[in-house]
């Protein structure tokens, strides 16, 4: 049984809360294919030569929040979390584990970086819009962007845990 509750997104709702309530039903998706394991099984790499792990996806996950939510559609100046030398203007990080990494500090960067996420976009409507690659990106299109990168990476998520402990379709 399940202690992560993953609500359905509401079958009848505005736009806001219908883009919303499916980005937070990918969100606890992930962290529902993480859930009990340990640190040890969530570093598994999914197949040789392959180096993509649990603990590298929810990095990877952080690093796209805080790349959207506060960079693009903010507009800050957050530094890359997991690679401080990366150009924070470069494709998002996080799949590298570093030494010591772990899956409790990893959900941890990832559910701040939500929050941020969260906060930035609160009082925002969603045609407003940041910047990327030289235009103006709506609010919008963010949120669509981010749930088909969480749909896509659940699917690799999917496979992984089902690698490490046989467990599948959550």
């Amino acid at each position: 049984m399940s202690i992560v509750e993953r609500p359905v997104p509401p079958l009848n709702a505005d736009e806001r809360n219908t883009l919303e309530s499916w980005l937070d039903f990918h969100r606890t998706t992930l962290a529902m294919k993480c859930e009990g394991l340990d640190d040890e099984q969530a570093a598994v790499a999914s197949v040789p030569p392959s180096g993509f792990t649990l603990i590298g996806l929810v990095q990877h996950m952080a690093e796209v929040e805080r790349n959207w939510f506060r960079r693009v559609f903010a507009g800050e100046q957050a530094p890359p979390i997991y690679d401080q030398q990366a150009d924070p203007s470069g494709p998002d990080g996080g799949f590298e584990l570093a030494e010591g990494a772990t899956l409790h500090d990893a959900l941890a960067t990832w559910h701040a970086e939500i929050a941020q996420a969260r906060e930035c976009c609160a009082d925002r409507a969603l045609s407003d819009t940041g910047r990327f690659m030289e235009q103006d990106v709506s609010l919008r299109w963010i949120y669509v962007h981010m749930i088909e990168e969480y749909a896509r990476h659940n699917g690799h998520a999917d496979l992984l845990r089902e690698r490490i402990d046989g467990n599948t379709g959550v």
